[in-house]
């Protein structure tokens, strides 16, 4: 199934994602940060905006969906447990639900950053969509749920084939990286990814998506279970949830 992926930079740091599947001519967007870039896409490439499907409710990712649902006419879906807080939802969704989209999609639960939080997930496509939950190099600040809520999240994601490109939703990802050299500056892999980063955003292109596997490799967040991050943060020995409890603590105060 070919799905054509566009990553849009928006505001100061955000990604909307366009997604246009050739067989069927439909286009989604993933998140609604700001409409110009994504009109001026979508008369670039001449698609027709058919939905758009919301990861959370924060308004830098749903601020501009009157806009564009006025210009478009696109039919909006988000999390059903977040319907009170989100735009006006044409669908609402629940984890395992599935979308008619690129082969087919899958909604996922994803709370952590916040508590309605869902991810979108193209098994034929490889795309994972995030939000503000796993983050090329990083994860979301946890706003509303908890350190085991965004920990299973991750988990569960981690465990998704490797070639799977991540699609998060800011530009975080050199600070991401900078931080978790603090806890595991030995990783060679790392070191690669960062060169690589600053390469890319030297040139103008974005981080993002990001595969999986190289997440695996060097995002802290998904190394809890290393005993080299567990003596980074002096806890030999802790069970995993509770380096990652001080992983996002110390991130935090980076």
């Amino acid at each position: 199934m070919a799905v054509d992926l566009i990553t849009l930079p928006c505001l100061t740091d955000n990604y909307a994602y366009l997604m246009h599947d050739e067989a069927t001519g439909r286009t989604v967007l993933v998140d609604a940060p700001e409409a110009a870039p994504v009109i001026g896409a979508l008369a670039t490439r001449e698609w027709a905006l058919d939905e758009i499907w919301l990861t959370h409710h924060h308004d830098d990712h749903v601020q501009a969906v009157a806009e564009l649902v006025a210009a478009t006419g696109a039919v909006v879906m988000g999390a059903a447990a977040d319907a009170h807080r989100l735009p006006p939802l044409d669908r609402q969704l629940r984890p395992g639900d599935h979308i008619d989209f690129g082969g087919g999609a899958v909604v996922l639960d994803a709370p952590g950053h916040t508590i309605g939080h869902i991810a979108f997930y193209l098994p034929e496509a490889g795309l994972l969509f995030t939000g503000d939950s796993l983050m090329a190099a990083g994860c979301g600040r946890l706003f509303e749920g908890t350190p085991a809520q965004m920990f299973d999240t991750l988990t569960r994601f981690a465990a998704l084939p490797d070639e799977t490109q991540v699609c998060s939703g800011h530009e975080y990802t050199m600070h991401n990286l900078a931080f978790a050299q603090t806890v595991d500056g030995a990783n060679p892999a790392l070191a690669a990814r960062l060169m690589r980063v600053a390469k890319a955003l030297a040139e103008g292109r974005p981080s993002v998506p990001s595969r999986l596997s190289g997440e695996r490799a060097t995002n802290p967040f998904l190394r809890a279970a290393e005993p080299a991050i567990a003596a980074a943060l002096d806890m030999p020995g802790a069970p995993p949830l509770e380096v990652f409890t001080s992983l996002r603590a110390a991130r935090n105060r980076f």
